[in-house]
């Protein structure tokens, strides 16, 4: 029975290990991490936010992985994002990915991905951003919710950034059909500028158009006036549009709009440059020169006081062609160099590109120079623009590739599951068919092991009727004897003894001597008779000893292993009951049955000794030995046991591997002879 309940056991925990997790309260770790995030809501500062933040990290790590843990570390990644805190934002990105994976959260899994896909993407790592937003959009597109379309802009983003338009193109319009169901209005502007931009760069200029104005409705729907300025930020881009149709008039009204808010120079200055450069840009374009080259100097002066310098290279190759338009070489050659210089120190080959082309147009003695190196960036600008579409399609496809593999890999798994659960089922009836008839065999052979002690014992008994008939008739031959011949002798001797005291006849000496003759005759008799005595004795003595004796001469010459053995003849046998001989018999013949059939023994020693209270069976093999730690015991092995638990004994078992066997059984006489008259 207890075979059954551990194979239903063994099945139920196949079925059910796979989906366990710890279901157990919060403990310690994560009830201290959630008091230091609580706490981070109410910090005066950000270093004091970012100390808190720290400090339940370390704490979190600690805790066992579960959805609480999980759950905490999702939020103190985003204290990280929000922070700044780029590497820690990915080390602990990179840690709930880890335990997401090892638990099967597949919601946090892809949010892991999306993390590191920011990180990477602030990094200018763009294909290892694609990446993981591409592993990210894969689990997310499962659920179809407001996730996988920020994702989808994601993606579409780093497309747009990389110069892969149209891949951009398509993530970003799935990205626009769920968003705008939404209500998350930031995003939806976001998505539409990029659209603009994407379509802009393919040169479809209405739908660009149409973008820029959906997102300026956007703005306004959504109220997202802030001081990013993202109305002045669409209206240039708008101008933009308007400017590559070399329709100037909108793009300048376009322009003068976006900088009628008198806050965007205080609030934005970056933004407020840009678009003064643009607006004397189209100015120039349209041959209005009556606020130039102010303009371009006023965009300088705000783009001086800016971090970023690597977009004064644009003013200056605009300067550049302002001052060529007016017919100041000099100049236009000044500041063609200064954008070549502002280019290197900027390393961004679009802007080195432009600048060269300007100083080719411009600096006619350094013409070829120019133009020469140009080509030379334009053509690997190219080339590295081919490799990073490549690459990312090559992510895609790879990518694609592994889950259809893990799709595959999954079902097969699925099947090899179902395979080794009804092949377990099979092995586990086929088990408990084969334990049921290996009982049965156990029990029929406990039945005909009983049956042949019967007929054992009986045989020792009617063994021991005969022995006691032979002895009767041998008292009763020998009391004749001594009644008949020697009392009878004795007498007559006696007699004449008498007789020959008082006797003076001078042949009494001879016929002493005569009688003396007698008497040595007389003695001899009874020693004879006393002889036969002891051989009674030892015969009666050595009824079970002689069994004992056939059954090793039949070993000797049945089996080619040589046979040495030792009886000694002190024992007691008669305060020996016959349950322990029948038992010591049984288990020296199963100890030889198994030296026959297990050990390839080429000699055995049996030795049968007692004291007063034990005796002692040893048998001693050289064979091959076992493995007697092993749980599992043969059944011969279990009847020795079994017999020698059954007379209160103790059974030791040696064996070591190609050293041999040796098995010592003490069986007490006493105590079983007590028990045996008890019963």
């Amino acid at each position: 029975m207890r075979k059954i309940h551990l194979l239903i056991f063994l099945t139920v925990f196949l079925f059910n290990c796979n989906n366990h997790e710890d279901k157990t309260s919060k403990d310690n770790y994560i009830q201290k991490t959630e008091i230091y995030l609580k706490k981070i809501e109410t910090s005066n500062s950000d270093k004091e936010a970012l100390k808190l933040n720290d400090t339940a990290y370390i704490i979190l790590v600690k805790a066992k992985n579960s959805s609480d843990k999980r759950k905490n570390l999702n939020q103190i990644i985003d204290n990280y994002f929000g922070l700044g805190e780029w590497n820690k934002y990915k080390a602990s990105s990179q840690k709930l990915l880890k335990l997401s994976e090892s638990s099967g959260d597949s919601v946090l899994i892809a949010r892991s991905h999306r993390c590191l896909g920011n990180y990477y993407y602030n990094e200018h790592v763009l294909d290892s951003s694609f990446y993981h937003y591409l592993k990210s959009e894969k689990i997310y597109k499962n659920f179809n919710d407001i996730d996988y379309g920020v994702v989808l802009l994601k993606k579409g983003v780093v497309q747009l950034d990389a110069n892969d338009f149209l891949g951009a193109d398509l993530s970003l319009r799935k990205a626009y059909s769920i968003l705008k169901k939404t209500e998350d209005y930031q995003r939806i502007y976001a998505t539409l500028s990029s659209l603009g931009s994407v379509s802009s760069e393919l040169k479809e200029y209405s739908r660009a158009i149409f973008y820029y104005q959906k997102a300026l409705e956007t703005i306004k729907t959504g109220k997202l006036q802030t001081s990013e300025h993202q109305e002045a930020n669409s209206l240039n881009n708008l101008g933009l549009v308007y400017s590559d149709l070399k329709d100037y008039k909108k793009a300048i009204a376009s322009y003068r709009k976006a900088l009628s808010n008198d806050k965007l120079k205080v609030q934005n200055p970056e933004l407020y440059s840009i678009i003064i450069d643009n607006l004397a840009y189209s100015e120039l374009k349209s041959n209005n020169f009556a606020n130039l080259p102010e303009l371009f100097y006023n965009s300088l002066k705000y783009k001086n006081n800016l971090k970023n310098q690597s977009s004064k290279v644009v003013v200056y190759i605009h300067l550049s062609e302002y001052f060529s338009q007016v017919k100041d070489t000099l100049k236009a050659i000044e500041f063609s160099k200064q954008a070549i210089n502002g280019s290197k120190k900027s390393n961004i080959p679009i802007f080195r590109i432009a600048s060269l082309k300007q100083a080719a147009n411009v600096d006619k003695k350094r013409s070829v120079q120019y133009s020469d190196e140009y080509i030379r960036i334009s053509d690997s600008l190219q080339i590295a623009e081919r490799n990073s579409k490549d690459r990312f399609s090559r992510i895609q496809f790879e990518t694609k590739e592994i889950i259809q593999q893990n799709d595959v890999l999954e079902n097969r798994n699925r099947n090899l599951l179902l395979i080794f659960v009804v092949t377990f089922i099979l092995v586990a009836l086929l088990f408990i068919v084969r334990a049921q008839r290996a009982r049965t065999r156990e029990l029929l052979f406990k039945q005909a092991q009983q049956k042949a002690n019967e007929e054992i014992f009986n045989l020792m008994m009617s063994q021991q009727s005969i022995i006691d008939e032979s002895r009767n008739k041998e008292k009763k031959r020998l009391a004749q004897d001594l009644h008949d011949g020697v009392l009878g002798r004795m007498f007559g001797l006696r007699l004449n003894l008498d007789s020959l005291n008082s006797s003076t006849d001078p042949d009494a000496p001879q016929k002493r001597n005569e009688l003396l003759n007698e008497l040595k005759t007389i003695e001899q008799d009874i020693r004879e008779i006393s002889h036969d005595l002891n051989r009674e004795k030892l015969v009666l003595i050595n009824n079970f000893v002689s069994i004992v004796h056939n059954l090793l001469e039949e070993q000797k010459s049945s089996h080619e292993a040589e046979v040495i053995y030792h009886i000694d003849t002190s024992i007691n046998w008669d305060k020996i009951g016959n349950a322990i001989k029948i038992n010591m018999y049984r288990i020296l013949q199963e100890g030889l049955q198994n030296i026959n059939k297990y050990a390839n023994a080429k000699e055995i020693k049996v030795d049968i000794s007692g004291d007063s209270e034990n005796v002692f069976l040893k048998i001693q093999d050289d064979g091959i030995g076992f493995d007697v730690n092993k749980k599992s015991k043969g059944i011969g092995m279990q009847n020795m046991i079994s017999r020698t638990n059954d007379c209160q004994g103790i059974i030791d078992i040696t064996s070591k591997k190609d050293h041999g066997t040796t098995i010592i059984i003490t069986i007490p006489t006493e105590t079983k002879q007590l028990i045996e008259e008890q019963a």
